[in-house]
């Protein structure tokens, strides 16, 4: 392996938080060696070992909550309560995937339902793929890689972990402590920059299934490149969350607020517009704007801190320009609109122009949308309005305004009296168009990461109808 390192820096302060090994296109390759070396061991594991592993590296975590808390919020964007919450879910993800081991099971299948079945018997049963190459984003750097080595190892399967070059250090956490628990090339980490490592990962076919969570163009990347390569992609999202006019006004404010501050912006499920009921537009704008101005930004791990920073200065300044463009093409500023090196205060904006790129791409920063519209009909319309579909957010108290958008939302999940910002991690996670391929979560990643194998007996013509 090789001898270079890389820190890994503090975004907020620039202190070094810590070193990887810099690996190269040879390190990942020699990585893949292992893995596939290791593909028959893990499969033939029982499936109590399997479960027993996941279980104690999950107790692990338990136990050293804090301590991984602390390196989350260090290396990465999160507040520290924020950096809890993550670790509080890894733990439950990896909790689902020992019990998700448990209930792997095939069917029966009726062969004398056709006249050529008849004296025959069988079944299938889900067998693992085969290597998994996981890559995972910085905005949530330990519950993602949770989610991508938790059903590669309830499902037999050997993963190779490509963290986030800016925040491999509690992946490396987790990852070496499974690592520990299975079989040798099992599960193995790939810490340094995407471009040298995964092309050679992808050109080769003893990788069975890619599973990306990231930006849209790196996804367009890697699936020109994965070949007959088994994708599953999130690709992000500019989520809508509407109000209509019977809606809790309070409680629909609040949890906008939320969803639209959680990791400073930086989330898939970000509330990047709100598509409100013109009947309740005053109150709602009053009480969001107020919400977005009394958020405490301040440092990561200050107790008081409801959002942090960016993930880098780069970000800043984009995120920052991208609200300035807005302001000077006319949309009016309600909240925010500064920034502070790497931070960008909570930017509450409306009367957006229609052809702005905050209408329909992910902005992926602290920045949310505020949008009137006349009835629910419009409501569903502005906000299919975007080639992103991850999930959509529904303030109402009518079923019959639930079912409809349930309907005709398009997107993969809609929240009803909730914001966008809510993932259950046993869900089946991910969206329509460019919000990606397929779907994570605990038991529909192992449903990707297997496969059925059919096993079927023709009997002896004496033995027909025993």
């Amino acid at each position: 392996m090789t001898a270079a390192r890389m820190v890994v820096t503090d975004p907020e302060t620039g202190e070094t938080v810590g070193t990887v090994p810099r690996l190269t296109a040879r390190d990942a390759l020699s990585a893949l060696d292992r893995a596939d070396g290791a593909r028959a061991e893990i499969a033939a594991l029982p499936t109590r070992t399997r479960m027993a592993a996941l279980s104690s590296v999950a107790t692990k975590l338990e136990e050293a909550a804090e301590s991984v808390a602390t390196l989350i919020a260090r290396e990465g964007v999160k507040t520290i309560n924020e950096a809890r919450s993550e670790v509080a879910r890894a733990v439950e993800t990896l909790r689902l995937s020992a019990e998700a081991a448990r209930r792997l099971s095939g069917e029966t299948i009726r062969f004398d339902q056709y006249p050529s079945g008849i004296g025959r018997t069988g079944w299938s049963e889900p067998v693992p793929i085969g290597v998994v190459l996981g890559i995972t984003p910085f905005n949530d750097p330990l519950n993602l890689v949770a989610h991508k080595v938790g059903p590669a190892i309830a499902a037999g399967c050997p993963i190779l972990l490509k963290p986030h070059a800016e925040t491999p250090l509690s992946a490396n956490w987790l990852v070496n402590r499974l690592a520990d628990q299975l079989p040798d090339g099992a599960v193995q980490i790939l810490t340094g920059h995407g471009s040298e490592i995964v092309p050679p990962l992808l050109a080769d076919d003893r990788v069975r299934l890619v599973s990306f969570t990231g930006g849209l163009e790196t996804g367009r990347r890697i699936a020109a490149a994965a070949g007959l390569t088994r994708l599953v992609m999130e690709l992000g999202s500019n989520c809508a969350t509407i109000v209509m006019d019977d809606a809790d006004i309070s409680r629909a404010a609040e949890a906008c607020v939320s969803g639209a501050v959680a990791a400073a912006g930086q989330n898939c499920l970000h509330v990047q517009r709100i598509i409100a009921h013109r009947a309740v537009m005053s109150d709602l704008r009053e009480r969001l704007a107020d919400g977005f101005r009394s958020t405490i930004v301040g440092p990561k791990r200050d107790e008081r801190s409801q959002m942090g920073c960016l993930i880098d200065e780069k970000s800043a300044r984009r995120v920052h320009a991208t609200a300035r463009h807005a302001i000077e093409s006319g949309a009016r500023l309600l909240a925010g609109g500064t920034r502070d090196g790497v931070a960008v205060a909570p930017t509450l904006l409306e009367h957006v122009d229609a052809a702005d790129p905050l209408l329909k791409d992910e902005v992926f920063g602290p920045i949310t949308v505020l949008i009137a519209v006349d009835n629910l009909d419009e409501a569903i319309d502005v906000a299919n309005a975007t080639p992103f579909g991850l999930q959509a957010g529904l303030f109402t108290q009518r079923l019959e305004h639930a079912q409809k958008a349930i309907r005709t939302l398009d997107v993969g999940a809609v929240i009803v009296n909730d914001s966008t910002d809510y993932r259950l991690d046993a869900m089946p996670f991910g969206g329509t168009g460019h919000s990606g391929i397929g779907r994570e979560g605990v038991g529909a990643a192992i449903a990707t990461m297997t496969e059925p194998k059919v096993a079927c007996f023709r009997w002896p013509s004496s033995m027909t109808g025993i």
